[in-house]
């Protein structure tokens, strides 16, 4: 955990890639440069997690067969990533549609035989900078068949990598109170993760990838109280949805709120003395109000660290990202007001 304390996530670059380019090399040589990892670490981070689609990689019947042209592509990011003196976590980030196809045992099979392969193939990096996340959010409602998924999916990484450690997580999307229905599994060389953004009509509001109504939000104020959460709440058509952002006037969200809820989590890995890093956080910046954002950047960073959680915020360049990339400009303009808020101004 020593190398997991504060970090940024690589997106789009090997996972959700909606460059036209697709799943290319000239996609991977561009999207994200060596110019890009040199300005991470002075930024003051200590490790990338490295969102990787596993459908390039994956052959249906003989999973456990890796295309070696593309697992040289991953290679050679993790060790730029690595020779920038920076950890990397491998995170497995596939679409809904992989994901659910795990409700099948035949393909929890070859999913753990993928796996095997991939952990065996990073077997000779450097443990203590190269870590191994079994998959990203998971979207499973049943939370006991999630449970055995992951047990099934540990022993097949550790069978492949002895010594590398292993980042497991709840089901529904890593929540956390997922996170806290979890007993944790035997094998003792693990991290457990959970996503934190709460509250999502805050964080996400604008987005259209996930619950519709999200769309229409617009200047949602943090933290919230009824009088000013009441103005953007007029603007939502649906009185079902217009009523989800009530609540959250209602509810009071600020800086206690969320290390109320952290805290639960801090509770649960003292109970069973295991260690714990939220390995993705942050806000959509298209229509949240920017000083409310930095607000809430700044207590969910200061709730994690009081509870002595390493972090990952969401993410380097995209659209919750701490820095701007514009065609033509050499080079990613850092968001001071972010940094500043991740705690980030006093270790460069």
């Amino acid at each position: 955990m020593s190398h997991l304390q504060h970090g940024v996530n690589a997106s789009q670059w090997f996972a959700q890639v909606y460059d036209p380019k697709g799943y290319t090399k000239e996609h991977f040589e561009t999207w994200t440069t060596a110019q890009d990892i040199a300005l991470i670490q002075p930024l003051g981070f200590d490790h990338v997690r490295l969102s990787i689609d596993p459908r390039p990689m994956f052959q249906s019947g003989h999973a456990d067969e890796l295309p070696a042209d593309y697992l040289a592509y991953i290679d050679a990011a993790v060790k730029m990533i690595v020779d920038h003196k920076l950890a990397v976590i491998i995170d497995i980030h596939p679409d809904s549609d992989f994901k659910a196809r795990l409700s099948n045992d035949d393909f929890v099979e070859q999913f753990a035989d993928f796996w095997r392969a991939l952990a065996k193939h990073f077997s000779t990096t450097d443990p203590d900078m190269v870590f191994l996340e079994m998959l990203n959010e998971p979207e499973m409602k049943d939370r006991y068949r999630w449970y055995g998924i992951e047990a099934k999916l540990a022993t097949a990484i550790r069978e492949g990598a002895p010594r590398h450690t292993i980042i497991v997580t709840g089901a529904q999307y890593s929540a956390d109170d997922e996170l806290l229905f979890i007993n944790p599994l035997r094998d003792p060389n693990l991290i457990y993760s959970f996503h934190f953004y709460q509250p999502e009509v805050f964080t996400h509001q604008g987005a259209t990838w996930a619950v519709n109504f999200w769309h229409e939000l617009r200047g949602v104020p943090y933290p919230s109280n009824p009088q000013d959460v009441n103005r953007a709440a007029q603007a939502v058509t649906d009185p079902v949805n217009r009523l989800y952002l009530i609540r959250y006037g209602a509810e009071a969200w600020g800086p206690d709120r969320i290390n109320a809820e952290i805290g639960q989590v801090a509770a649960w890995a003292k109970r069973w003395n295991v260690p714990v890093i939220c390995d993705e956080f942050g806000v959509y910046k298209k229509y949240a109000p920017p000083d409310d954002r930095v607000a809430w950047l700044h207590d969910a960073r200061s709730a994690l660290e009081k509870n002595g959680m390493g972090w990952t915020v969401w993410d380097y360049s995209g659209g919750f990202g701490v820095v701007t990339k514009n065609p033509g400009q050499p080079q990613a303009q850092p968001d001071p007001a972010a940094l500043k808020a991740l705690g980030l101004s006093s270790r460069n």
